[in-house]
């Protein structure tokens, strides 16, 4: 599964990654906006590679306007390596995934003005790189805009490969700093366009992490102390929703015993030589051999290293 899209996207990418999927998250850095994503899907598709033609430098560090910071570099050539690693592994890897999961945060844009350094005026930036507010212009996207971005890289997706199945949300995280109002247009715009695809593509589904928060749950107590962000309880409560709407039985079970693994893995021993925790690990190490075994797609490498370290020899 590739994951792409808002923080929200990471926070659902790093439940399924404890739990053994296969996933790939955000090669190209936390996006917000369709454009984005957009135009990040097609550069995996295309397995694009850039140079220093297509960054700048900014505040003693070199910039793409497509990624997130984490993407930057001191140097243009360490920005330009961490990329095209990036794209050519993406690229691999959505050619074989079974699911994308796209999460949109927000449909608000900002485009590059004559201002900005190194950009195409018109041009989205992915991320700011905290550039001074004159280097934008700030703009709202219709529905009809989205749809007519997100359109065309689908079918090319579905092109690219025929078997990948699409899973849309709408990010629960609230852009106040838009404002409250800009806010709730934006996420109006996002959810009647990703509906309008839904109803139009085969292989495409919605998953309602944004109703869950905002509907369901309903109360600032779900919320960090910045009051934008979904706490723990709000995540895990749509991680759970999430599990019992698209997960199998089989995987549910399967799991069960992934996070008996995880708990083990975490457990602090009050007295790591006694012969009852050394019994521990090794019905632990039992267990996750046979769990090998059985699914050798599954990676324990880390998990039976550390029970096998922590035995007597």
């Amino acid at each position: 599964m590739l994951l792409i899209g808002s923080c929200f996207t990471e926070n659902i990418g790093e439940k399924l990654d404890k739990y053994k999927f296969t996933t790939l998250q955000n090669p190209n850095g936390i996006l917000f906006n369709p454009v984005s994503v957009a135009e990040a899907i097609t550069d995996y598709i295309e397995c694009k590679q850039i140079t220093e033609a297509d960054l700048f430098q900014y505040n003693d560090a070199w910039h793409s306007w497509r990624h997130h910071s984490r993407f930057s570099g001191i140097t243009a050539d360490n920005a330009i390596q961490k990329i095209n690693v990036s794209y050519a592994g993406a690229n691999s890897f959505l050619k074989d995934a079974d699911y994308l999961f796209v999460t949109l945060g927000s449909a608000w844009t900002y485009k590059l003005t004559e201002k900005s350094l190194n950009g195409k005026p018109g041009a989205v930036a992915a991320n700011n790189h905290k550039a001074p507010s004159e280097w934008f212009q700030r703009r709202l996207m219709t529905t009809e805009d989205v749809l007519r971005v997100l359109d065309n890289v689908i079918h090319r997706l579905f092109h690219f490969n025929r078997k990948i199945k699409i899973i849309f949300t709408i990010s629960p995280v609230r852009h106040l700093r838009e404002g409250v109002i800009e806010n709730n247009r934006s996420k109006a715009v996002l959810i009647q366009a990703v509906h309008h695809l839904v109803d139009k593509f085969d292989r495409l589904y919605y998953f309602p992490a944004y109703e869950l928060v905002i509907d369901d749950l309903r109360d600032y107590r779900f919320y960090a102390e910045d009051l934008v962000h979904p706490n723990y309880f709000a995540t895990q409560y749509v991680w759970e929703k999430l599990v019992d709407a698209c997960m199998s039985e089989r995987t549910k079970n399967l799991m069960e015993q992934i996070h008996a693994v995880n708990l083990a893995y975490q457990h602090k021993p009050f007295n790591p030589e006694s012969s009852q925790h050394q019994k521990f690990l090794q019905t632990m190490i039992e267990k996750v051999s046979i769990l090998k075994n059985e699914h050798p797609y599954l990676d324990f490498a880390k998990e039976l290293s550390f029970f096998q370290s922590q035995g007597k020899s």
